[in-house]
């Protein structure tokens, strides 16, 4: 699929209203010396410099009526022109990509969509998961979705996490939305049922990166190997058990399997996880807990257009707690 930043023009219809970038703006004076993707970033602070360095690269942005480099230094009183096809909201790509899913939305407006998300549903397509997926859902639910990069999604669940997760609906939400996340300044915390007695609160403070030799999952690696990123994951105990310790995760980033990957590392892998558990915990109820025990429960983010501090919680779903009235009830079982 392609994002929205890298149409060719035939996907593109001038009976689409709303305006992506006016047609022509002049170069202020004081932006003088300034890199050309720079300025466009000042000029235009709903788009991301990534999509407006993708549209510089296809020649819809010129200076002077000229294509130019984004490194480009201006002087000041140029002035910015923009191709027809920038005028107007890209039409759908994903026509055939909607499709009618039950979602559980905890949340909407014009801007945003916060989405209860299900253990099992899989976020966005991909290998193995052409269709069926979170993006399939959303675009069937709110069809316009298909003007956004990656149908408004900004941040993912794994497959078998189940919780709160926040869809933009228009390209400023997404870019705003995109920019708190890369301050960590979205508050996303989770309930996780970690194997073992957990003694103390705690911090994970360990990069992360690809296993480096099974592909498909994630590994604590040595700071500044290649493809490694800084992760840290913030976690408090809640209550204990016989072979168990109930947890709220704060993420201050978001990587993927972050808190499993973290807490495995810890000698506390998730109840149920069998990518980075075990199956052995001493207790059958823990070891036949079909999917990892971790739920996003809890979301709180400033909204992109009125500023307001918004924040939403989500109830453990029924399989979660079931395992924990049983633990509570039974805890040497």
């Amino acid at each position: 699929m392609k994002d929205a930043s890298q149409k060719s023009p035939a996907d593109y219809s001038p009976s689409d209203s709303a305006p992506l970038l006016p047609p022509g703006v002049d170069i202020p004076q004081e932006f003088a010396g300034l890199r050309f993707d720079a300025a466009l970033a000042k000029l235009f602070p709903e788009h991301s410099r990534s999509r407006l360095q993708g549209w510089l690269k296809e020649g819809l942005i010129r200076l002077d009526g000229r294509v130019v480099d984004a490194k480009h230094r201006l002087l000041g009183g140029e002035q910015v022109a923009c191709d027809d096809k920038l005028a107007v909201l890209p039409a759908p790509t994903f026509s055939d990509a909607g499709e009618d899913i039950a979602l559980k939305i905890v949340y909407e407006d014009a801007s945003l969509l916060v989405i209860d998300k299900p253990a099992g549903l899989v976020v966005h397509p991909g290998n193995g998961n052409p269709s069926g997926t979170l993006l399939n859902a959303l675009l069937h639910h709110a069809p316009q979705l298909a003007g956004v990069p990656r149908a408004g999604i900004v941040h993912r669940l794994d497959k078998d996490t189940s919780g709160l997760l926040v869809v933009a609906k228009t390209l400023v939400a997404q870019t705003d939305l995109v920019r708190q996340l890369q301050a960590h300044t979205v508050r996303r915390h989770y309930l996780a049922l970690a194997l073992g007695q957990v003694e103390r609160d705690g911090m994970v403070d360990a990069p992360l990166g690809r296993h480096p030799t099974q592909r498909t999952k994630m590994a604590v690696v040595r700071p500044g190997s290649g493809g490694s990123k800084e992760a840290r994951t913030h976690y408090h105990v809640l209550e204990r058990f016989a072979r168990a310790t109930l947890l709220e995760c704060r993420l201050e980033t978001g990587r993927t399997h972050q808190i499993r990957v973290h807490l495995a590392s810890r000698k506390h892998p998730l109840a149920g996880d069998k990518t980075y558990g075990k199956t052995c915990s001493g207790d059958a109820r823990l070891d036949v807990f079909p999917r990892q025990a971790l739920h996003a429960w809890r979301l709180a983010l400033t909204h992109p257009e009125t500023h307001e501090e918004m924040a939403w919680e989500s109830p453990l779903p029924d399989d979660f707690a079931r395992l924990l009235e049983s633990l509570r009830h039974d805890p040497a079982a």
